[in-house]
């Protein structure tokens, strides 16, 4: 009997944690640096686009054109579960415009929100989703090279990583990841069905 009190007890704890988790507020969560990260997205993001746009490169200019300009749609009846083509492109960095090929990458729910991560490719990333508005979600992930783990979120700046996403249709998406701690600017990470 005093078994089942004790496990009792304990089962309601751990409800109340993971309800704590489950809110969706970063505001406890997120790294002072990506805080900072996040209030210069507006100007990294112009000063990046702008070096892109000043490529030679015309077809990645085109294709860069078509991953950022479809307007923003509400998440609102967005299901992004499920398994994804996703690719990178770097801007305003060491060269002024990359754009990669496509890799897998999947979303999973756990019952506390979406969850992302990208399985194939050298430069991978995994983390959550986290309300901001009707028509971005905040990221907040960690990033890792080839097989190696994936630290914790909140391991520090060469790991962390922060940005927004934003809906372009039902199979059509992107994470606009500002000041990334390697080679550019401004990393968007594109994901089409």
């Amino acid at each position: 009997m005093k078994q089942r009190i004790v496990f009792a007890a304990f089962s309601m704890f751990l409800g109340l944690v993971s309800h704590a988790f489950a809110t969706g507020n970063i505001v406890d969560i997120i790294a002072p640096a990506d805080r900072v990260r996040l209030d210069n997205y507006d100007a990294v993001r112009v000063e990046a686009l702008k070096i892109a746009r000043a490529s030679a490169d015309q077809t990645q200019k085109m294709e860069l054109e078509q991953a950022i300009a479809p307007e923003s749609q509400t998440w609102e009846s967005m299901d992004m579960t499920g398994e994804w083509r996703c690719r990178t492109i770097k801007t305003g960095g060491l060269a002024e415009l990359i754009v990669y090929g496509w890799f897998r990458c999947r979303v999973t729910d756990d019952g506390s929100g979406w969850m992302l991560e990208k399985l194939s490719g050298s430069q991978r990333t995994k983390g959550r989703f986290y309300d901001e508005s009707d028509k971005r979600l905040t990221y907040l992930g960690s990033f890792a090279v080839n097989e190696d783990a994936f630290p914790p979120y909140g391991s520090g700046p060469d790991t962390d990583q922060v940005g927004y996403a934003f809906r372009m249709g039902d199979d059509h998406w992107r994470i606009e990841l500002p000041s990334p701690r390697y080679e550019s600017k401004l990393d968007i990470l594109e994901f089409m069905r």
